[in-house]
């Protein structure tokens, strides 16, 4: 360090930005997402001081908490990410919204104006201290220096306690100001309690499946860590086990008992054996789409969250606690049934279903246009044990639902509750950050990769070995979809893409260019095994039907009547495409 330098850091060294770097260093922070400038200047010039958190420049700063999200879920340790003042903050609030919605502990720092022009009107003035309140857990501005501290922290415990999102406002003038209130620098107490539920519920619970025969389970991620307890639970009450995407992670591999999804995205037979049971549990989910959960089964809800219970759908009896305490008591409380009877005709029925899905698993012909179902096939086979997958919104989720396979070792990231397109690749991002040697495949709709396409430069830029797979069909096939089931014709979908496999090459990633289906297998192997950071453009079939597991009449109806439009307003190459490319899977 020069001389000029010293002495800029025995200047700088007492400022409130150097406070709040300090604090995040003993809190564990390892890295922070953002764009530097403005009103930042005073903490990323800490940063660049002190030399122990690096900063990962990306190129909007919705990436930066897309990215500090997956890092967090996949960690569960504190994430942060940064934006200046204005703009730059508001940028944070899509993948802020995300993060809050996934339950993710993360921190953004959100840099002010002035604090002396607040309230005036001033060069990109806003309110970051409101606007982010919806997305967060914790939202406060600094408004003098002494208060930095006792702010920032507050902030980290609330993000870690409760798994949501905390925000510090810090004008950029108190940023540079003198440091107070030293003796608050001290590392954050990361505790959470565990939430044992009531005796009495529990034990009114256990009688309640007693006295019930057909029983079936609905699990979610709250069930994370206690899955070997619900599933021996389900064994001695002989109840299959349906469970949310969100909770595929922990309950679809070594359970002989799973049934699959319900929902939109739903295969298998759980929303059968729901609606055929007299007792459904919900354990440690929200599943926030009411229309598939049944209403003439008694229905019980586990989750620790209170306030959660009952707010989808109508209750017998609700139990706040935590799934891993709950069931422990109930395998020293409950009989052991011996009839099986709702389980194996659910888990013959399943088999069925499974089979016909897979009507697609290995394409058409040679040379017809690629089926999603063979590329997520492909790609599930080829995939590493430990893979990390992170998933657009849009049809990508129907797919990697369907037909990837959950190991032991691999984790799925998506935006499951916000539903943000272009999540995807910024989340890959922040995975690849945190397990550097762990492989990040990221399954991007076209849409969705080219709302952010700039980011591809931080992939080249920090030599991330990330994979990157585009489902390119050139529309926007999942709201396609909406319009047909609502019986409209659709309109304003289709995009000119560019090639994806160019655009990779022209900025440093390697391109594979995937249009014929007889090259699939061959070339999804070559793909992931590429040394560096890769982009499969794969051109897969807009026509690719993805039904749900129930149907309603209204729906086929809107469905028929969307064709029937198409028909009549000249689009008769689209609906033969569509009928003829997806036959196998309308049932005679």
């Amino acid at each position: 360090m020069n001389p000029l330098e010293v002495g800029w850091c025995l200047i700088c060294i007492h400022r409130v930005a150097d406070q709040i770097v300090e604090i995040l260093e003993k809190a564990g922070v390892k890295r922070i997402y953002g764009i530097v400038g403005d009103s930042l200047n005073p903490v990323t010039d800490a940063l660049r001081r002190r030399k122990t958190i690096e900063w990962i420049h990306v190129r909007h700063e919705e990436v930066a908490a897309f990215a500090a999200s997956a890092e967090a879920q996949l960690s569960g340790n504190l994430a942060v990410c940064c934006g200046s003042s204005g703009p730059g903050n508001l940028h944070l609030i899509n993948g802020l919204f995300d993060a809050h919605r996934n339950h993710a502990p993360v921190l953004a720092i959100a840099s002010h104006i002035p604090q002396s022009q607040v309230g005036m009107e001033y060069f990109q003035a806003t309110h970051p201290e409101q606007l982010f309140k919806e997305c967060s857990a914790y939202a406060e501005l600094v408004s003098e220096a002494s208060q930095a501290p006792s702010i920032l922290m507050s902030a980290i415990q609330h993000a870690w306690a409760r798994r949501d999102v905390g925000v510090v406002v810090l004008p950029g003038d108190i940023a540079d100001a003198p440091a107070e209130m030293k003796n608050l620098v001290h590392p954050p107490s990361y505790t959470r309690e565990n939430v044992v539920p009531e005796h009495e519920s529990v034990s009114l619970l256990a009688r309640m499946l007693d006295d019930h025969r057909r029983i079936t389970f609905f699990c979610g991620a709250g069930c994370a860590g206690a899955e070997d307890k619900v599933v021996r639970l389900a064994h001695r009450l002989k109840a299959p086990i349906a469970y949310t995407w969100r909770g595929k992670d922990y309950f679809e591999h070594d359970n002989p008992l799973g049934i699959g999804m319900t929902g939109l995205l739903g295969w298998g037979d759980a929303y059968k054996a729901m609606h055929e049971s007299d007792m459904l549990v919900l354990w440690g989910t929200d599943f926030p789409y009411f229309n598939f959960i049944p209403t003439k089964p008694e229905i019980v809800q586990i989750d620790r969250r209170g306030e959660v219970l009952g707010r989808r759908c109508r209750l017998d009896l609700g139990i706040c606690g935590d799934v891993s305490v709950t069931a422990e008591a109930l395998l020293n409380m409950v009989q052991e049934k011996t009839d099986s009877g709702h389980l194996d005709a659910a888990l013959k029925r399943h088999a069925r279903d499974v089979k016909e899905m897979n009507a697609y698993m290995e394409g058409n012909d040679k040379e017809s246009p690629i089926r999603p179902e063979q590329l997520t096939t492909a790609l599930n086979r080829h995939a590493a044990s430990d893979a990390v997958f992170t998933v657009d919104t849009g049809t990508p989720c129907i797919w990697s639902a369907r037909f990837l396979c959950a190991t032991p070792g691999r984790r799925t990231l998506a935006s499951f509750n916000h539903g943000s397109m272009a999540n995807a690749m910024p989340m890959a991002i922040g995975a690849q950050m945190e397990y550097p040697e762990r492989q990040v495949i990221a399954l991007c709709g076209d849409g969705g990769l080219s709302m952010l396409l700039g980011d591809l430069i931080t992939i080249v830029q920090y030599r991330l070995p990330v994979k990157i797979v585009v489902y390119n069909n050139d529309c926007l096939d999942f709201i396609q979809l909406e319009m047909q089931a609502a019986g409209l014709i659709p309109w304003q979908i289709n995009l000119n893409n560019p090639s994806f496999a160019a655009v990779a090459d022209a900025v440093g990633i390697k391109g594979f260019l995937l249009d014929k289906s007889s090259q699939v297998d061959q070339m999804v192997d070559m793909f992931l095994n590429y040394p560096g950071a890769a982009l499969l453009d794969a051109h897969v079939d807009r026509d690719a039907l993805a039904l749900p597991p129930y149907i309603s009449m209204g729906q086929a109806a809107d469905f028929s009547l969307a064709m029937m439009k198409q028909t009549l307003a000249g689009e008769v190459k689209q609906v033969w495409n569509t009928l003829a490319g997806n036959r196998k899977l309308f049932k005679p």
